[in-house]
């Protein structure tokens, strides 16, 4: 684990693009990969702080946060590599970071990432409409109050 470096923003957008992009994942609307390069400096920029995940093959995953508003916005693992413990370290990046919690949300549908926040102590904390996509999505907490 490490901090995203500006040389790394090229790989982030790559993983975030191929994990989102998988069934039950993402938006509706999926951003195209161009789009998500564009993004991610924007987002360093306006206030996310990255922690990368590195393996012998490079890049595997990323977490990224708003710590200023305690919010988990995108934690997302190289489809290739999920299921390997990579996810579970960057969460713990996540908690060591925001010891006084944080939120996060995911869509309804996609149950992988819901199996896995639950399993980290995440507790769900309310059920919304996504107000750009407009597909249903749930807000989590994670040592906050409800």
């Amino acid at each position: 684990m490490r901090p995203a470096q500006a040389a790394d923003h090229d790989a982030i957008a790559e993983i975030w693009h191929n994990s989102a992009s998988l069934p039950g994942v993402g938006p509706i609307a999926m951003p195209t990969l161009a789009q998500l390069e564009e993004r991610v400096p924007r987002e360093v920029e306006a206030g996310w702080d990255v922690t990368i995940a590195v393996d012998e093959t490079g890049l595997v995953g990323f977490l990224a946060l708003k710590q200023h508003e305690t919010i988990l916005t995108e934690l997302f693992v190289r489809p290739g590599s999920l299921g390997t413990g990579i996810g579970r370290a960057l969460f713990a990046e996540a908690v060591a970071a925001t010891p006084e919690g944080f939120t996060l949300f995911t869509r309804a549908g996609n149950d992988r990432a819901r199996r896995f926040y639950e399993r980290a102590g995440m507790i769900l904390l309310r059920e919304a409409i996504h107000p750009k996509y407009s597909n249903a999505i749930v807000y989590y907490g994670w040592n906050v109050r409800s």
